[in-house]
């Protein structure tokens, strides 16, 4: 805490110092465009009127040199606010391993990424030629409810998704063809890498089906359920879709429909992760002090949702 605020001093020195310079070199320009107007005329005021040119340049340059600074320093700022924020998991986030730096309702909004860190660098992984386990390690949060959306789609169901935002405990719509504006299914995704999904997650998904009078649930994760999650699951009409499950699904598919969900698991930049809140990619960060590095928000300050980033 001693050095952080040493160095926030340090900063605050340097702003004052070149906002000065900036203010001497403003008053240096007004004072060679006024002398020879303020002054009477002599031998000592002549040249100055040569030098108007040069008075007007020392002023521009004093405002640049201002606006310059003003702008790093509240740069600088704002950085220092994100890179000191403490990064941490979430105990009731959609996907562990994320945390919201804003507390924000979880009936309403709730995080999506993976329970493990998730991978570092923004150089872009060897990509996966053929559907294996791999692939969802790979693969964000985003691009994993895409494939699962994909697979119900190929299965016959009219679908409907949202990319970001508060979801009420959907990830996915699903509807019968013939009836597109009744849904006869909803699906919840969590892409988890190591922690199976617990029965409290399962019985939330069935007061959602509840709350809209729906019998048929489904629930994809990519590490698995436990005991307890199975039991409740099959007692309530939750089928349950690990990864066995869904590579199961996809090996019962055509060839072309194989490629198909592979080329929306991996599209894009697919192995960063998106933002639950905004929908934009994220960027890679590093916390001042530890050099931590994370995943924060694109949109930051405006947003200031972070992912804790596993090694490679």
């Amino acid at each position: 805490m001693a050095r952080r605020s040493t160095s926030t001093r340090a900063r605050r020195n340097r702003t004052r110092r070149l906002h000065l310079a900036a203010l001497q070199l403003a008053l240096v320009g007004v004072l060679v465009l006024a002398l020879p107007y303020v002054m009477p005329q002599s031998i000592l005021t002549a040249p100055f009127k040569d030098f108007a040119l040069v008075g007007g340049l020392a002023i521009l340059i004093s405002i640049v040199l201002w606006v310059f600074v003003s702008r790093g320093a509240k740069s600088e700022a704002a950085n220092t606010v994100f890179a000191n924020t403490a990064i941490s998991p979430s105990n009731d986030a959609k996907v562990e391993g994320a945390r919201r730096t804003r507390p924000t309702s979880t009936a309403t909004t709730r995080m999506k990424t993976s329970n493990d860190l998730r991978s570092t660098t923004d150089e872009t992984p060897e990509r996966p030629q053929v559907w294996s386990k791999e692939v969802f390690a790979q693969i964000e949060w985003r691009r994993f409810e895409a494939v699962v959306e994909t697979l119900f789609a190929q299965a016959g169901f009219a679908t409907k998704s949202q990319s970001h935002g508060a979801d009420g405990g959907v990830d996915v719509w699903l509807y019968a063809k013939a009836k597109p504006d009744d849904a006869v299914g909803i699906v919840q995704c969590k892409h988890w890498l190591s922690k199976p999904v617990g029965v409290d997650k399962i019985r939330e998904l069935r007061g959602v089906m509840a709350v809209h009078n729906l019998k048929r649930g489904q629930f994809a994760s990519t590490a698995g359920f436990t005991k307890d999650a199975a039991a409740f699951a099959i007692a309530n009409g939750v089928n349950l879709l690990g990864a066995d499950e869904l590579l199961a699904l996809i090996g019962r598919r055509s060839a072309d429909q194989q490629q198909a969900v592979l080329d929306i698991a991996l599209d894009g930049d697919y192995w960063k992760p998106t933002c639950a809140s905004c929908g934009v990619k994220m960027k890679e960060r590093s916390a001042r002090e530890s050099g931590t590095a994370f995943w924060g928000c694109s949109n930051f300050p405006k947003c200031r949702q972070t992912i804790r980033m596993r090694s490679s």
